[in-house]
């Protein structure tokens, strides 16, 4: 049977999009340990290879089955849609020791032996205990793989909801699904998700669903999350193709000439829309002078921009996006 979460009218009013730097962190350990995913990322692998040594990461990778269930306490779905790092650690440290024992002892089982192994016994024997290990091995992994990738990180995922919820305003939930993966499909009340590994059949109940995007869990979809936690699905985030890559380094020659070094770099850097200070801190440039350069080009019809919570975010026009791609 595939992944199914079904949805009541109450649902379809409660979805909502989240980002989560705690999902980032976990899923950035999964990808260790997983070569496959490697290919994505192998700039910020070279960069954290040395830190990431000193990491005894054993505990979390015992209960990451690849496929089948893990556990949902480690990474619940954020109560808001920008919810910092310590805000979810704590709520994970806060997890009531008996529905972590019970989700421990669900992802041990994925695997035969685990539960009566030594390190599966200790875990189960003790879950307050656990708990605070494993959140205490998620809080280094967040120090050392992700915060100092962080602004780039966050600034990808920004855009990508940036994007969707434009696209949900213009094209509905239904079209909506189809454009954030091809896995997901829409039938009746039903969002079906395809090629997941393990069955899971959901009513929402009117709890709606969180709609997270993902930078680790490229290319695949994830979702579920059991009770209590609200339904989520995370998918791949938009843009990852230029993620590590500097922004200068994709801009063409011929543009360069054209509109000058900085502007056709900012021009370039707008792979997914972004405002004025991550696009200074992608392109090491100060403030003003992106300000300055974003203004010129929108005048000129390369850019256009919009309000989106607390910043200004600008895209390409399609004249913009031509000139990109220029060689």
């Amino acid at each position: 049977m595939p992944f199914q979460l079904h949805f009541g009218e109450r649902d379809l009013l409660r979805c909502r999009f989240a980002l989560s730097p705690l999902w980032e962190t976990q899923e950035a350990v999964r990808t260790l340990a997983r070569p496959q995913r490697h290919g994505y990322h192998l700039p910020w692998l070279r960069e954290i290879r040395a830190a990431a040594s000193d990491l005894d990461l054993g505990p979390l990778w015992l209960i990451m089955p690849e496929g089948g269930h893990n556990p949902d306490f480690l990474c619940p779905p954020p109560l808001g849609p920008l919810a910092t790092f310590e805000e979810e650690i704590a709520g994970v440290r806060a997890v009531d020791p008996e529905v972590a024992r019970a989700d421990l002892a669900s992802a041990l089982a994925e695997r035969p032996g685990l539960q009566e192994s030594a390190a599966g016994r200790r875990m189960l024997d003790d879950p307050a205990g656990a708990v605070q290990q494993l959140a205490d091995l998620l809080e280094r992994a967040w120090q050392v793989l992700i915060a100092p990738h962080w602004p780039r990180l966050r600034a990808l995922l920004e855009a990508d909801i940036a994007y969707h919820s434009r696209r949900l305003a213009e094209s509905g939930f239904e079209r909506l699904l189809g454009e954030v993966s091809p896995q997901l499909g829409w039938r009746g009340s039903t969002l079906t998700v395809t090629g997941t590994r393990g069955d899971h059949e959901r009513v929402l109940g009117g709890q709606g669903l969180v709609l997270m995007p993902s930078v680790f869990v490229w290319p695949d979809v994830v979702g579920g999350f059991e009770e209590p936690w609200q339904p989520a699905v995370v998918y791949p985030a938009r843009g990852i193709g230029g993620l590590w890559s500097e922004a200068g380094e994709r801009t063409p020659q011929t543009l360069a000439r054209l509109l000058g070094r900085a502007r056709a770099d900012v021009l370039c850097a707008l792979d997914e829309p972004a405002g004025t200070s991550t696009l200074a801190h992608r392109l090491g440039l100060a403030p003003s002078s992106v300000s300055a350069h974003l203004s010129v080009l929108r005048g000129a019809g390369l850019l256009t921009s919009r309000r989106y919570g607390h910043q200004v975010l600008y895209e390409r026009t399609p004249l913009g996006i031509t000139l990109a791609a220029s060689t």
